[in-house]
């Protein structure tokens, strides 16, 4: 069966300098899933080979909210790449008692839009670039790769600024607004880190993290 949907390929930044890979595997699906209980998927992040996983969203606010809130979930020097693929998806076979495994444009997509995501990080100019979107319903591959389709480059406009953000967010601070973005209150925030509720407030305001949280509020509303 095919559909229109949004593909998600999520790849650990430099996970050959990570000293335990099977923690930070386990630590990204747990971020994840923890998005997921909020703004859930049509299929939750799954492990697929090497340090790679997978997931499926119905919709593009969805897709969105879930890369940046599971980015902010993970834990100090752990980082993900994240492409988001839109187009059709379908189950070419069943993979043991595991997903079955995905075909179509969405997925194609969602690869070149993950290898654009690592291109860009390598320039000296951006490399806080970990987010990238393609809709692999265009078919020119020059248009796809230059950020030229109109809707796109506009998804992508606001991955660049929300990368930036929270790359300039102090580890405490992205906890923070990771932990708000799932509807904890600021007193909650300061209990499970241990600090005072001004402490918390101080540290949205200063990181940008209160204009984050707005943005992803209207993410979240749009996948009610």
């Amino acid at each position: 069966m095919s559909s229109l949907r949004y593909a998600l390929i999520v790849d650990i930044v430099r996970s050959r300098e990570v000293p335990d890979r099977a923690a930070a595997q386990t630590a990204v699906l747990d971020a994840f899933a923890r998005a997921h209980d909020v703004v859930p998927l049509a299929i939750p992040l799954w492990a697929t080979v090497g340090d790679e996983f997978q997931a499926l969203a119905d919709t593009l606010p969805a897709a969105l909210w879930t890369a940046t809130v599971g980015r902010l979930l993970l834990p100090d020097g752990l980082d993900v790449r994240v492409g988001i693929g839109r187009g059709e998806t379908r189950d070419v076979a069943q993979d043991g008692d595991g997903p079955a495994i995905k075909d179509g444009s969405a997925w194609w997509a969602a690869r070149d839009a993950i290898d654009e995501a690592h291109r860009r990080a390598d320039r000296k100019e951006s490399p806080w670039v970990r987010t990238w979107f393609l809709d692999g319903r265009v078919t020119d591959e020059a248009t796809k790769t230059s950020g030229h389709d109109p809707s796109a480059a506009v998804v992508d406009a606001q991955l660049l600024v929300t990368d930036r953000m929270i790359d300039g967010m102090t580890s405490p601070q992205r906890s923070y607004v990771g932990s708000a973005a799932l509807g904890r209150t600021q007193a909650q925030v300061a209990a499970e880190h241990g600090v005072t509720q001004p402490a918390v407030s101080q540290g949205l305001r200063r990181s940008g993290g209160t204009a984050l949280l707005a943005a992803l509020a209207l993410l979240e509303e749009a996948t009610r």
